[in-house]
């Protein structure tokens, strides 16, 4: 685990960012962060607003490996990427996937609050003409009759991400289907992420870096699970899908795609994004722009406040 530094340490190079989104995705149209910097380098800080201190201390101690520590030793130094589609009506696929330069896979949105089933249904057929693999997501909306009866809908995908919000409901959908199950937040927001594999409820593991607590805990992690993995963002500014691209080039096999383009989503950065090209990513140093798009002076008050709480519970961490 890496030494935890004073909390003044983090604050005095700390930079609340408010980054605006190109359209609405996972419900919001402005994606708060803050970076840090350490001897290492930069780190991120930007667990969704919602989460309590206690989930989101797993996202501090993320970027405190980055800043502190920074990566471990890669073994490729390119990772595949799928393009990300947000729940936009069909005939807007085609401008979304032009955003992720060569990319052959997409990951669409599913399932969103609001629209149908054949609003999904035409969503992924609208990629399908564009992409030779499509994965969906559906973020645990669905029940078991749901999401069995959406699968059947949507026709054959490379896998389905959390279609229900419990492993139980994971593993009952993968029992009733043909099409592969990935795990996504019943890893990542799991009190034991190893339950997925007990129950046999997926056939992917989808980590990602800043929920589960950095590329160290991600890389032990997917040793453990056995699995094909994909590591994706978990709507990180350039700075922490730098971890998520370090983590994805250190691991020892990389079956799929990842989701580490969703730079494209943001109308500003605090740093270059990580624009595919040719479909493809690789590991590199980040820094932040000398202009940062920052956030109000009260979201900033904000955001320190929260750091200082987390902070305090990962000192009681033993280390």
């Amino acid at each position: 685990m890496t030494p935890l530094p004073d909390v003044a340490d983090l604050l005095s190079s700390a930079r609340v960012c408010a980054l605006p989104m190109r359209m609405r995705f996972r419900g919001i149209t402005t994606r708060e962060v803050v970076i840090f910097e350490g001897p290492a380098g930069w780190g991120e800080f930007s667990p969704f607003v919602e989460y309590d201190d206690l989930e989101a201390s797993s996202w501090l101690a993320a970027g405190i490996e980055s800043a502190y520590q920074g990566a471990p030793p890669p073994v490729r130094d390119v990772i595949e990427v799928n393009a990300t589609v947000p729940a936009v009506p069909a005939d807007q696929v085609a401008a979304v996937l032009a955003r992720y330069g060569g990319a052959t896979t997409a990951k669409v949105k599913v399932a969103e609050p609001g629209q149908s089933l054949s609003d999904d249904v035409d969503r992924v057929a609208a990629a399908r003409e564009l992409v030779s693999n499509v994965r969906i997501d559906a973020n645990g909306k669905w029940t078991v009759p749901q999401a069995i009866e959406a699968i059947a809908a949507i026709g054959d995908v490379q896998y389905v991400e959390q279609p229900c919000v419990s492993v139980e409901e994971l593993a009952q959908v993968r029992r009733a289907v043909s099409v592969p199950i990935a795990a996504d937040e019943s890893i990542r927001r799991a009190d034991d992420p190893m339950r997925v594999v007990a129950l046999a409820a997926a056939d992917i593991a989808v980590l990602k870096v800043a929920p589960l607590g950095g590329m160290r805990t991600v890389l032990r992690l997917a040793e453990q699970m056995a699995m094909p993995v994909v590591i994706s963002s978990a709507l990180d500014s350039a700075i922490g899908i730098s971890a998520g691209v370090a983590a994805a080039a250190a691991l020892p096999a990389l079956e799929l795609a990842c989701g580490l383009g969703t730079g494209a989503l943001f109308v500003d950065d605090v740093a270059e994004s990580f624009r595919p090209a040719g479909g493809i990513v690789s590991p590199r140093a980040v820094n932040p722009f000398d202009e940062l798009p920052l956030a109000s002076t009260d979201r900033d008050a904000w955001w320190r406040e929260r750091i200082a709480r987390c902070h305090r519970i990962l000192s009681e961490l033993p280390r």
